[in-house]
């Protein structure tokens, strides 16, 4: 095992790049990484340079880390290695409660395995979409108005408690910490009233994708969604970024709408995000 540092962890998103779309969210932390964007992983693989499998995990170094949940991703072209560290190997801590995000679900069989010989309880946190965006062609045509588009900007500060209030998996200090590192270090797009408040936004996490997107209840079904949707869509590809998100599966209205602006997935695919040691 091997701890990727500096021109390493370039060499790795080069490589990822490759295998998008499964590698998106490993990708995507190492896109954020590259570009000097504040983070509290590090970044472990099997071998270097070619590796099967690519770990970020909290960095225990790290004194930030303590401020947000305890958070690990991976991707792998080869199970049988990710079993054997896992279960061999000090690659995660087991000691105390911990996600692992965004995996392909077919892994879920060998990763309740390592856990019940570890003496580990697991469940199931959310199963999602991958929906991504290879070319903003695919997009239909804008239709941002001059009005709407005069009451687009990023979200600040000033909005972390909104955000944060109506953010499924937020409303606690954890979530505040959360939401501020994203407004501070991220792309965010928001719709505002004529006083500057924030009707609907949409922001993008760590690791790259689109996210916490939401419209207060009054002003749903004018369209916002769409509109900011797409205008990050551009906004991330002129920038560089991957164009992607993950989608809960019971969540239909978002994933017709992202389908709807080109959006596409592997039909067979899917992710999950499952709880260790609760």
């Amino acid at each position: 095992m091997k701890i990727l540092n500096g021109d390493e962890l370039q060499i790795a998103e080069q490589l990822l790049q490759k295998h998008i779309p499964k590698s998106l969210k490993v990708y995507g932390f190492l896109y954020g990484m590259n570009r000097n964007k504040q983070s509290t992983l590090e970044v472990v693989v099997d071998t270097w340079p070619d590796f099967k499998v690519i770990i970020c995990r909290p960095d225990s170094k790290n004194k930030r880390a303590l401020d947000y949940m305890k958070k690990v991703t991976y991707y792998c072209m080869d199970e049988q290695v990710l079993q054997k560290m896992l279960a061999e190997e000090n690659t995660i801590d087991w000691s105390t409660y911990f996600l692992i995000g965004g995996f392909d679900i077919s892994h879920a069989p060998m990763l309740k395995e390592v856990s019940s010989t570890k003496g580990i309880n697991t469940r199931t946190y959310t199963l999602v979409h991958l929906m991504y965006l290879p070319d903003c062609s695919l997009l239909p045509p804008s239709a941002v108005d001059s009005e709407c588009e005069s009451r687009m900007s990023p979200l600040n500060d000033s909005h972390i408690e909104l955000v944060n209030s109506t953010w499924k998996f937020g409303g606690n200090e954890k979530g505040y910490m959360i939401i501020k590192n994203l407004i501070s270090n991220f792309p965010s797009l928001c719709i505002t009233d004529g006083c500057g408040q924030p009707l609907s936004w949409i922001l993008v996490y760590d690791y790259c994708a689109m996210g916490l997107l939401y419209t207060l209840p009054e002003y749903r079904g004018k369209g916002y969604a769409k509109v900011l949707v797409s205008c990050m869509a551009k906004k991330l590809h002129a920038q560089g970024y991957p164009v992607y998100c993950f989608i809960e599966e019971e969540n239909t209205t978002s994933y017709v709408l992202f389908k709807n602006l080109g959006f596409i997935e592997d039909p067979v695919y899917r992710a999950g995000w499952f709880e260790f040691n609760f």
